[in-house]
């Protein structure tokens, strides 16, 4: 039973990072729609709030990968536009009616999409991926991240959180330290952070000049 739950965590885990756009969108459209993430709902206390209220305030956030709202709805309302974008439409639909029922519809909006193709339609002071990067190939981060680049404004940034630490509070997670390895060497770091409590790092960066 264990090989076959590892078996499909793999198969999982690997369509989602490498599988084609409409494959992913199906993944997590029925998870998103069987309540599979309802547990996900509330994340108010996530270490990444420091950063955005520091980062985000009087700017614009670009959140990759945004899920059913959690950081469009908990962070503090001190930015100036926030667009969240997911593959799932399932995850946007409640994404907007949270929104909405937060008085934030005006400066909240949401695009669907595959983070690895999408093109934004204007500059952002933020650009955030939260655990969202987890999902995109090593390989891959690097061209992403430059080509995500040409869309931050002046001075703006990336900010990137990820769990690097197992359940058990002990066990080092190698693919997330393997992927801020590539961030912190290819690009500007300006701060980064360690949770051990919760065993996640947030870092916040730029392209180098």
């Amino acid at each position: 039973m264990y090989l076959i739950d590892r078996t499909i965590q793999f198969t999982r885990g690997f369509l989602l990072s490498y599988g084609p756009t409409p494959v992913k969108k199906m993944f997590w459209d029925r998870e998103y729609d069987s309540g599979k993430w309802n547990f996900a709902a509330d994340s108010s206390s996530d270490c990444v709030y420091e950063f955005l209220n520091q980062y985000a305030a009087g700017k614009t956030v670009l959140d990759m990968g945004c899920g059913q709202g959690n950081t469009a709805n908990e962070m503090a309302l001190v930015y100036k536009k926030y667009v969240g974008l997911d593959i799932s439409d399932e995850c946007l639909n409640k994404a907007r009616k949270r929104s909405a029922a937060e008085g934030r519809g005006g400066i909240n909006s949401f695009d669907q999409g595959d983070f690895l193709s999408y093109v934004p339609r204007q500059q952002f002071d933020v650009i955030l991926f939260r655990e969202s990067m987890y999902h995109v190939p090593v390989s891959k981060i690097k061209p992403m991240l430059d080509r995500l680049a040409k869309y931050l404004a002046p001075n703006g940034v990336f900010i990137v959180r990820l769990y690097y630490v197992g359940d058990d509070k002990k066990t080092l997670k190698r693919r997330p330290l393997a992927m801020f390895d590539v961030m912190e060497q290819e690009f500007e770091l300006l701060q980064k952070k360690n949770y051990e409590a919760v065993g996640s790092r947030v870092i916040v960066f730029r392209p180098k000049k």
